[in-house]
């Protein structure tokens, strides 16, 4: 059975579930930490990104664009890219964008209100650990915070607040390009709804969906996503997961079909 190798709450890796999800591909999960994943992560790959995707016979895939376009080609039913050229190439246009432009940028500011606070932030990625394991990996949370930060460009207030705007950026997008057909591409549901929803996740946090956070919500997280809310592309968010995401939590272990 292929194995992933993944963040809890992360789009890039909420991505590749999703598709994984919906196309009911047997697989095992294995969530791990920020930070001390990149041991495991960087002898499988020589990087430290997530997902990462280890198959039966050994071979390992990382990217979660690759990784979908791989997905989509082994396993193609339900199909999650248009059949027509032109909304092909505009529905890989978003995933770029999304992937290399707005999506690390949103990050940088979920990560900073996060890593202000350790507990909440193991709470986030530790929801797989045991309590006392998710206690010990909030205490290495500060120590590991100024790399977390280098890493991810948090580079001071501006980049912060860039990324708010780039959440700003990515609602209005959406809220305008869904307002046709209830899709960004076409009049059915694609890889480019997956890309834009699982990203405006980490600010939605639709309920009853493997992007909620634990809760109760932390102060300061909860003071950067308020904003965001009452946007329609929030609703939009809201929407696509209840429609299309089938899973309600996350699991570790062997997929259940």
């Amino acid at each position: 059975m292929i194995e992933l190798l993944q963040f809890r709450h992360s789009p890039y890796n909420e991505k590749l579930r999703w598709a994984l999800d919906l196309k009911r591909v047997p697989h095992r999960r294995r969530s791990l930490l920020p930070g001390p994943h990149m041991g495991v992560v960087k002898k499988l790959t020589g990087r430290t990104q997530t997902p990462v995707l280890v198959m039966d016979d050994g071979a390992v895939i990382d990217g979660s664009a690759r990784l979908l376009d791989w997905l989509e080609e082994r396993h193609p039913e339900p199909r999650l890219m248009p059949d027509d050229p032109a909304q092909r190439e505009q529905m890989l246009a978003i995933q770029r964008r999304f992937d290399e432009d707005i999506t690390p940028r949103i990050r940088r500011a979920v990560l900073d209100a996060l890593l202000r606070r350790p507990r909440y932030f193991a709470a986030v990625f530790g929801e797989a650990e045991s309590p006392l394991k998710r206690r010990l990996y909030s205490l290495i949370v500060p120590l590991a915070a100024p790399i977390v930060r280098k890493g991810n460009g948090i580079t001071g207030a501006a980049a912060v607040a860039d990324g708010i705007a780039a959440g700003r950026e990515a609602m209005e997008f959406v809220a305008a390009q869904a307002t046709a057909t209830g899709y960004l591409v076409g009049d059915r549901f694609t890889l480019a709804d997956i890309t834009a929803a699982s990203t405006l996740a980490t600010l939605v946090r639709p309920a009853n969906s493997p992007m909620q956070c634990p809760q109760p919500l932390d102060s300061l997280f909860a003071e950067l996503i308020a904003p965001f809310q009452k946007h329609p592309a929030a609703q939009w968010v809201r929407d696509i997961y209840s429609r299309h995401r089938g899973a309600s939590a996350d699991f570790e272990g062997p997929s259940p079909y």
